[in-house]
């Protein structure tokens, strides 16, 4: 273990003190969900990165992760041509790629998995793997049903998670609230994976595994984040108790396919929005922040370029070290995981891939790292779509989401700040998370 190896394993843990230092009861602490939590995430790292079984078992999901991703691709060529072919592929007729257009390359791929995910769920997969993970939850760290339900049901699909658990909310306690939310904006849905898989596959061989990883690993995180920053003080309702998930089962398997794409759809045409909203607001913003710090650098004598990324860059700075990211690299890294919290995870996986490929990282363990500190909807756009999406659900709790929102988006950075930790104290030479 190395010294960044070193400073990976004392971030978990300065993470951990910093979501305890801004809890809304200091003298309560869940030891049995912070052991736990971090137990099971250094114990699955271990076996994914260092057991020989564990890494067969990592790259055959990263191989079958691939083959998916270009069976998805089947569709978007027929619709679109030579616009859907990534740079530097040709199709059957010979023709060569017209460059990268993520509208026709990458967004569509969303359609195709929220289809694959409602053929799982019919198919009763999903919801078996859902229950696996949740009864592990609950019995070893002793939160209630539902709210493992949730977290592990994150690990697969994003706000539609709040759904598995629908008769459970109305008597939920607002820690468990505080969780549901944490959870959802820490973790990433499998219906979006493949769109970052498909931004750094060809930096990085092996992203389409560790992705996967990140989002088994950040389930637990969000948990203890979530019971640090608002621990529990009622007695919930389904405490200990194993939760079956609820859920409206498709007549048949066409019907499934057909309702997921359509949700897909709907999701993408979110995506789209928000992409078309925020990225024209913040470059108004820049705007007027290189105006006014126009007049600033020249009354200080400084030279600085003002920017919302530039700002947050120097603002996540510290935590882009703890994390375990070479100095040399900090400054660019923390600014990629900056503007997330402003803009969307994809805005800031596509600038990594940018770095990478312009030579912008000088070690491959910034890359690495940044992909897992990534790996969640921990910003404010999915902070109101979570909001509403659960206050649709159960509008009796708006008033507590919306009072939680904040508290979540913190706990929710720091859960996939902490993973990112876990991944840095594995991340060593010939590791396979260098692709060794």
């Amino acid at each position: 273990m190395n010294l960044f190896n070193l400073i990976s394993f004392i971030g978990i843990f300065v993470m951990v003190g910093f979501a305890w230092f801004f809890s809304s009861n200091r003298k309560i602490v869940n030891w049995r969900v912070l052991f736990w939590g971090i137990f099971l995430q250094l114990l699955f790292a271990v076996f994914i990165f260092l057991v020989p079984a564990g890494t067969k078992l990592f790259l055959m999901i990263n191989r079958l992760v691939v083959v998916v991703l270009q069976s998805a691709s089947a569709g978007t060529r027929f619709l679109f041509g030579r616009l859907a072919l990534p740079p530097g592929e040709t199709n059957e007729a010979g023709e060569g790629s017209l460059g990268f257009f993520l509208a026709f390359q990458g967004l569509p791929t969303i359609v195709f998995f929220a289809a694959l995910m409602g053929a799982l769920y019919h198919l009763r997969i999903m919801p078996l793997l859902i229950r696996g993970f949740s009864y592990i939850f609950t019995r070893l760290m002793r939160i209630s049903g539902a709210e493992s339900l949730c977290a592990t049901s994150n690990i697969f699909v994003g706000v539609e998670s709040a759904l598995v658990i629908k008769p459970h909310l109305k008597e939920m306690t607002k820690s468990e609230i505080m969780t549901i939310l944490t959870a959802g904006m820490g973790t990433i849905a499998s219906t979006v994976l493949a769109l970052y898989v498909f931004f750094l596959k060809s930096h990085i061989p092996t992203i389409a595994g560790h992705l996967v990883s990140a989002s088994f690993l950040s389930a637990p995180a969000a948990l203890v984040m979530a019971k640090l920053i608002l621990p529990e003080t009622e007695r919930p309702k389904t405490l200990g108790l194993s939760v079956t998930p609820y859920y409206e089962r498709e007549d048949n398997l066409v019907m499934a396919i057909i309702n997921g794409a359509s949700s897909g759809l709907k999701l993408l045409g979110g995506i789209v929005a928000l992409l078309l909203a925020f990225l024209g607001i913040l470059a108004l913003i820049n705007l007027i922040l290189g105006w006014l710090g126009g007049y600033l650098n020249q009354w200080l004598g400084i030279d600085f370029a003002w920017s919302v990324e530039s700002i947050l860059g120097y603002v996540f700075y510290p935590f882009t070290i703890i994390l375990g990211v070479p100095p040399s690299d900090a400054l660019e890294i923390a600014k990629i995981i900056g503007e997330r919290t402003v803009l969307t995870e994809l805005v800031s996986y596509q600038h990594l891939a940018q770095a990478i490929e312009q030579g912008r990282l000088f070690s491959p363990r910034s890359g690495i790292i940044a992909s897992y500190a990534l790996c969640g909807f921990a910003h404010v756009a999915s902070l109101a779509i979570f909001i509403g999406g659960i206050g649709a659900i159960a509008p009796e709790r708006l008033k507590d989401l919306s009072r939680l929102g904040f508290r979540a988006l913190l706990a929710a950075t720091l859960a996939c700040f902490m993973t990112a930790c876990v991944a840095g104290v594995f991340c060593t030479k010939g590791s396979i998370l260098l692709g060794g």
